[in-house]
């Protein structure tokens, strides 16, 4: 019984902290790494003749 409380309460946090640090709308990692995918191609773009 304590190994499958310990486990939920370990999924529980990773589902947290992945909200909090990856999924976070304005400064999460998802958002930056889309703001610099925009931001490679618009140079590539600018450099296409």
């Amino acid at each position: 019984m304590r190994n499958i409380l310990m486990t939920v309460m370990m999924l529980v946090v990773v589902v947290v902290l992945f909200n909090t640090i990856i999924a976070q709308d304005s400064t999460g990692t998802r958002s930056q790494i889309q703001s610099q995918g925009y931001a490679a191609n618009t140079r590539i773009n600018t450099l296409l003749p």
